[in-house]
């Protein structure tokens, strides 16, 4: 059995070094403003139009007819419905992308910066704030009571709160859908805010001084930026436990410690400008300033990237039918947390506390991935249930 550990060990270490991004075939190759899925439909909105693949990214045809504007800054889903925002209004596409039709009805402001869902509701943020439909883009209301005019570059939404972050002016905050807005900037150092994400009780937003974090839906927010080289975050994006954070010159960044430790993860990317990052099944596609799109299999990214193994990190016994034992003697301390991930990337195990053994007996057999923070460092190891 130990001969066959061996192999599976040496296998796993190989395949995973070797793993690293790969550049899709997107022929126009252009600026990548957004990136949205539908099933095995993925749409690239670009400056050149949107694009999209229907075999994960191997191949991506231009879907533009009826689009009078192909600046496609942002990308929306419902149902069968496709909401395109270009820097010439609100583009609806019932058939695929096939054929587009301008939505524009009572838009005083026609440069979208980005688009969002929630219901029957469709919110646009624009050059001089938010905008609502509520009749799929027959006609937009502007909804600006108590926001500053300004860029609206982000939206995000979690049940009934909408949070628009701005440049310039910060995040606002929308619990009654868009009628009043309330301005959360405590704690954030720029007002400068080009993207934000929820996930669970937690807010992210990516600034212009890097991701910050809220766990009190925006009332005061604090920096997790422990490990990024950028200050400058353009996209975010979430798989699980595992957050990914789009930088200008620095790639991508990934947490999987709710932004405690960030671990660059740049690894076959010849551009690293990233301006859209998007969740597709199982894969990660990040959309660059110029250089088209490149993917990657979340499992490569979220067990094995940036990881150091140490001597004083010992897991055991391995394998193992049900019971592991972890001893953890890093710089004289026994203080820290851990995780345990398959090979899919899930998480299938968080203590709240530093066991010292762990019963696994319940999950199947297979092959797991140990993680264990230290500070700032992640270790990993592999390990093998019978």
């Amino acid at each position: 059995m130990n001969k066959l550990l061996l192999i599976i060990i040496i296998s796993l270490s190989t395949t995973f070094v070797n793993a690293q991004w790969q550049h899709t075939n997107l022929l126009y190759g252009g600026y990548i403003f957004s990136i949205a899925s539908d099933g095995t439909n993925i749409f690239a909105g670009t400056d050149g139009g949107v694009f999209l693949s229907t075999n994960n990214g191997s191949s991506w045809t231009a879907i533009n007819n009826g689009l009078t504007n192909v600046s496609v800054t942002s990308l929306a889903i419902s149902g069968t419905n496709i909401f395109s925002g270009t820097l010439g209004g609100v583009f609806l596409s019932s058939n695929n992308g096939s054929s587009w039709t301008a939505i524009n009805l009572g838009l005083t402001d026609t440069a979208i910066y980005s688009l969002a869902i929630s219901g029957t509701n469709i919110f646009a943020g624009t050059n001089n704030g938010v905008f609502l439909s509520t009749n799929n883009g027959s006609s937009w209301s502007a909804i600006n009571n108590g926001m500053v005019n300004s860029h609206v570059y982000s939206l995000s939404i979690n049940d009934t709160n909408i949070f628009a972050g701005t440049w310039g002016n910060g995040l606002f905050l929308s619990t009654n859908n868009g009628s009043s807005w309330t301005a959360i900037n405590n704690g954030l150092p720029s007002t400068y805010v080009k993207s934000s994400i929820v996930s669970g009780t937690n807010i992210f937003a990516g600034i212009w001084g890097g991701v910050f974090l809220s766990t009190n839906n925006g009332s005061s927010w604090s920096g997790v930026n422990n490990g990024l080289t950028s200050i400058d975050i353009r996209s975010l994006a979430i798989s699980g436990t595992n957050i990914f954070a789009g930088s200008w010159n620095q790639g991508v960044f990934l947490s999987s410690n709710d932004g405690s430790s960030w671990t660059n993860v740049n690894n076959g990317l010849t551009s690293t400008t990233i301006i859209s990052l998007a969740i597709s099944g199982t894969s990660i596609f990040a959309g660059t300033y110029g250089s088209g799109i490149y993917k990657r299999t979340l499992s490569e990214l979220t067990s094995i990237e940036s990881i150091e193994n140490k001597n004083n990190i010992i897991v055991f016994p391995n394998p193992t039918t049900g019971k592991i034992n972890v001893q953890c003697s890093i710089n004289n301390t026994q203080f820290y947390s851990m995780e345990i991930f398959n090979v899919l990337g899930e998480r299938i195990y968080k203590p709240t506390n530093s066991p010292m053994t762990i019963d696994i007996s319940k999950q199947p057999k297979g092959i797991y991935f140990v993680k264990i923070y230290v500070k700032d460092k992640i270790y990993t190891e592999i390990i093998v249930k019978q």
